[in-house]
């Protein structure tokens, strides 16, 4: 009997401890979540470290991690060799975190657009034609995250948003020239097409619209790109670096009329 209410009591104590733990745990992560909206991505981070040591091998905490980390590059100077260095140190970083969330969260859309995101951000970063393989790795990424169509609308809408970008940005050479690359993909029908589901399932969003109208100036659509330009001063401010987007859409604005005069 006695060994009987000694099982009882450490049972209690041990479901007790564990639901405080999972508790603080989740509550560091809704705190991330609050910085990640007001763009303290700095904060954000420390919080979602903290959960992480808290409760290690959890994908929820894991793409989170890496969705600041590339926050946090995306800021960072480049104009020397060693903050080159230094934001590509991050971005790598987040690699880490995105991959181990796909690991062991393979059937959410999430995780592999968080890895398709940092690899985007370190193609860029070396060149697209310097990084073959990352390139394609982003196209397979959001492939599978759109096939899975879990995760809500604006997971969903950046899958596309990305997909999209990744054959922007294939296009910028020749198709003769990239072909013998491994990019003979990249289409500029296929790019409209993924922006323009992105905006339908995520409407309002400044980038969508902005990487659209570059699209649409890219085939000679002028009037479509200036009513996709338009778009983006009325959207809202979302994203951290909206201000810097509709900027630029003001000044492909005076572009675009010009060629519509």
């Amino acid at each position: 009997m006695k060994l009987n209410y000694t099982s009882f009591l450490f049972s209690f104590f041990f479901t007790i401890s564990f639901n405080s733990f999972s508790q603080t745990a989740d509550e560091l992560i809704k705190q991330g979540d609050k910085y990640n909206t007001t763009f303290e991505h700095s904060k954000s981070l420390e919080a979602y470290l903290k959960a992480d040591k808290m409760n290690p091998g959890n994908w929820e905490i894991l793409w989170r991690i890496s969705r600041a980390y590339v926050d946090i590059g995306n800021k960072l100077p480049e104009k020397t060799d060693e903050e080159e260095n230094a934001k590509l140190a991050i971005y790598k970083k987040s690699f880490v975190y995105a991959d181990s969330a796909v690991e062991l969260a393979g059937d959410q859309s999430v995780t592999y657009l968080r890895r398709a995101i940092v690899n985007g951000r370190i193609a860029l970063f070396e060149g697209i034609f310097s990084a073959i393989g990352t390139v394609n790795d982003v196209k397979d990424d959001c492939e599978r995250a759109i096939q899975l169509g879990n995760g809500g609308e604006y997971i969903q809408a950046l899958a596309h948003y990305v997909l999209g970008k990744a054959h922007f940005k294939v296009c910028e050479k020749p198709y003769l020239v990239r072909l013998p690359l491994g990019l003979g993909w990249g289409d500029m029908e296929t790019s409209i097409r993924e922006f323009q589901i992105a905006i339908k399932l995520k409407p309002n969003m400044r980038m969508f619209y902005l990487d659209l109208a570059k699209a649409y100036m890219e085939e000679d659509e002028y009037e479509l790109a200036k009513e996709n330009l338009l778009m983006v001063e009325k959207s809202p401010v979302v994203l951290d670096d909206d201000e810097m987007y509709l900027k630029e859409a003001k000044q492909l604005l005076k572009e675009v009329n010009k060629e519509l005069e």
